[in-house]
């Protein structure tokens, strides 16, 4: 205890309880905010201060800043981005200490973006600045196993998809449902480039399966593809083996957004005894990609939806959708500006200017509340998966007399 009158000491012990030095409250205070500063700019984890005591510590390896602000400075920014994706199928014995390693290398890049590893892999969709991209790909080939890695550039982009970096740890780089311990990702169906699946897209007896969820699928899909009416890709995959029953021997095309889903796909089909799959290489993305290159036609009409702040594409000029107010031809999703709603949908201009951006008049009316009355209506809401889908059975009512 110290007497009246005197400044108090605080003790600065060792690991075993020894003690290195005392400190008084104004160089606790100095200690304490250059501790701050050394945490919010960089992920360094060894540090010296300007008095000489030498820091060691794990720096917090995610995002410290408001959404909002992000997205803010963002578009500040005047150096463009490039968007990219990829992913690959392998073996990642420590996910978490990968992903740290990953998180250090990108951040320092400034690359922004959602990437999910796992023990199977890596799922990325991510944008850099263009200034930085060819370093990117140095770094990325430098890892032993992403040797050749494709990396799938985005045709419609403003560079504006991703504000944010964030790297999580999962199960599953894409969540199958699979309990199935037998089945492997090493025999898997037979890529095909945009050359070779137009060629297959002639023999009308080809089976095309569009591995997306509704709301892709809408938007833009191949001519003759098959929609499978889920929700989940879970789902998907075994409705897929029974909706094929009879056509084993046949030509099965596979294709999704970028190639992951589609992929993992093809396995499940040659794993429940299907013979002739195969699979869109890089997906939709790759498929516009090398059409372009090529100058050939492409047998994918309308726009690719893309999981960014775009939410979507253009492959082709075709508006195959329709506004799901109105019903007039339009093919822009956006989601409810009302917070407690954020119903993912098909808006065109016209609705879009009605509704101010919301998906139904009592939307609109919530959204023009003050921001602490939303708050109080929105507790307590589990907005779920929240998207219109006309896809299956249990169709959800208009949203334009949803309440």
């Amino acid at each position: 205890m110290h007497q009246q009158g005197q400044v108090p000491l605080c003790l600065w012990r060792g690991a075993r309880g020894e003690v290195l030095q005392t400190l008084n409250p104004t160089r606790i205070l100095y200690l304490c905010h250059s501790i701050w500063f050394a945490l919010q700019a960089s992920n360094l984890k060894r540090f010296s201060t300007a008095r000489g005591i030498k820091l060691i510590f794990m720096a917090v390896l995610h995002n410290r800043v408001s959404q909002v602000e992000l997205k803010k400075l963002l578009y500040q920014e005047t150096e463009h981005r490039t968007t990219i994706s990829f992913y690959q199928y392998l073996a990642i014995d420590d996910p978490n200490k990968f992903r740290d390693d990953l998180y250090i290398n990108l951040n320092t890049l400034n690359v922004f973006g959602r990437i999910y590893v796992a023990k199977e892999g890596i799922n990325a969709q991510i944008s850099v600045p263009d200034s930085q991209l060819d370093e990117l790909r140095t770094y990325l080939y430098s890892i032993p196993t992403f040797d050749g890695l494709r990396l799938n550039i985005a045709i419609d982009d403003d560079g504006k998809s991703f504000w944010v970096l964030k790297i999580k740890v999962r199960e599953k780089i894409v969540a199958d449902g699979i309990t199935d311990p037998s089945f492997s990702m090493e025999r898997k169906g037979n890529y095909v480039n945009a050359r070779q699946m137009n060629e297959l897209l002639k023999d009308e007896e080809t089976v095309v399966i569009d591995m997306r969820n509704h709301y892709e699928y809408e938007v833009g899909h191949f001519t003759r593809a098959i929609e499978l009416p889920s929700d989940t890709f879970r789902e998907q995959l075994p409705m897929a083996v029974d909706m094929m029953q009879d056509k084993k021997d046949k030509n099965i095309i596979m294709y999704c957004t970028g190639g992951i889903r589609c992929e993992k796909a093809s396995a499940y089909m040659l794993h429940h005894g299907f013979n002739n799959v195969f699979h869109l290489e890089g997906g939709i993305i790759n498929y516009a990609k090398q059409v372009n290159e090529a100058g050939i036609q492409s047998k994918f009409i309308g726009k690719n939806f893309v999981f960014d702040d775009r939410l979507g594409e253009r492959i082709t000029p075709d508006i195959i959708a329709t506004c799901h107010q109105c019903g007039k031809p339009a093919d822009t999703h956006t989601n409810c500006k009302n917070d407690g709603c954020h119903l993912l949908f098909i808006q065109c201009a016209e609705c879009a200017a009605t509704y101010d951006g919301c998906c139904s008049p009592e939307c609109t009316t919530v959204y023009h509340l003050p921001l602490e009355a939303q708050k109080v209506l929105r507790k307590g809401i589990d907005k779920g998966q929240h998207i219109f889908n006309k896809a299956r059975a249990r169709v959800r009512p208009p949203i334009k007399n949803k309440v």
